[in-house]
C-alpha cells in the first residue's frame, strides 16, 4: 500500500519549542537552564512532560496558568520564526510530489488559530486535540486523522518527535510513521529499542520526498 498522505505533528516537528519553554520559564522564576535540565530529566524517566512544572511550583495547573498568562499579556505563541528551517522546503516538494498534506497534534485552540494563519494554503488540514476532543496518544486521536484523511490508515504517514504520543500510537491505528530526531524527546527516544518499530527514521523533514518515493516504488 502506497502514501499518498502525510500528517505532522506540530512541537519539535514544525515548531521549535524552545522559546516557548524559555517562557515558561521565566513566567515560573526559575533559570532557563534550570527548567530545561529537570525538563529533560522528566522525559528520561518516561514521566509526562508536565510534571516538570510541579517541581517548581507543586498544584500547577496548564490549563489555568495559560490564561493568567494570556490576561497578564505574555500568551504562549509561536510564529514563522519558531518554525525549523527545512519545514517550508518539506512542505513545498510534498505538495509538488502529489501528496495531501495535514496537520494535527496536542494543541489548543489558540494554537490551531495560529497554524492556520502560517500554514494557509500549505497543507490540506490543521486539526487539534481541542478541536477533536481527542489527545494523543489516545487511539481516538489517531482515529479522528483517519476520519479527516481521505486515504487508508495504511496510506497515511504520520510524522512526529515522540515514540509515545506520535509513532507508537499512530502505528497502533494502522499508520506509517516517521520518528525524527530533533528535540528533547527525538534525541532521547532515538536509543529507544521501541524506535526501530517506525517506518522510516530522520533528521530532517526534507528527507521525505524521496523516502516515500523509495517507499512507494518498492509497495508498487
Amino acid at each position: 500500500m502506497t502514501i499518498t498522505a502525510v500528517v505532522f505533528d506540530v512541537g519539535e516537528c514544525l515548531v521549535d519549542e524552545t522559546r516557548e519553554y524559555g517562557t515558561w520559564a521565566d513566567w515560573l522564576g526559575v533559570p532557563r537552564h534550570t527548567f530545561v535540565a529537570q525538563f529533560g530529566a522528566v522525559i528520561a524517566q518516561g514521566r509526562d512532560y508536565r510534571e516538570t512544572f510541579q517541581v517548581f511550583r507543586p498544584g500547577f495547573d496548564l490549563y489555568e496558568e495559560r490564561e493568567r498568562r494570556l490576561a497578564a499579556g505574555q500568551p504562549e505563541t509561536f510564529g514563522e520564526e519558531d518554525l525549523y528551517p527545512d519545514v517550508r522546503p518539506a512542505l513545498a516538494d510534498l505538495r509538488a510530489a502529489g501528496l495531501w498534506l495535514a496537520i494535527a497534534g496536542n494543541q489548543t485552540v489558540r494554537a490551531g488559530t495560529i497554524l492556520r494563519s502560517l500554514f494557509t494554503g500549505d497543507v490540506d488540514l490543521i486539526g487539534t486535540s481541542d478541536d477533536w476532543g481527542a489527545a494523543k496518544p489516545d487511539l481516538a486521536f489517531f482515529e479522528r486523522v483517519a476520519e479527516a484523511v481521505p486515504a487508508e490508515p495504511g496510506q497515511i504517514l504520520y510524522v512526529g518527535d515522540r515514540l509515545d504520543n506520535d509513532v507508537l500510537p499512530a502505528a497502533k491505528a494502522g499508520m506509517r510513521t516517521a520518528l525524527i530526531r530533533r528535540g528533547p524527546w527525538g534525541w532521547i527516544h532515538q536509543h529507544d529499542p521501541a524506535a526501530e518499530q517506525a517506518t522510516v527514521r530522520i533528521d530532517s523533514l526534507t528527507e521525505l520526498p524521496e523516502l516515500i518515493a523509495e517507499f512507494n516504488a518498492a509497495a508498487n
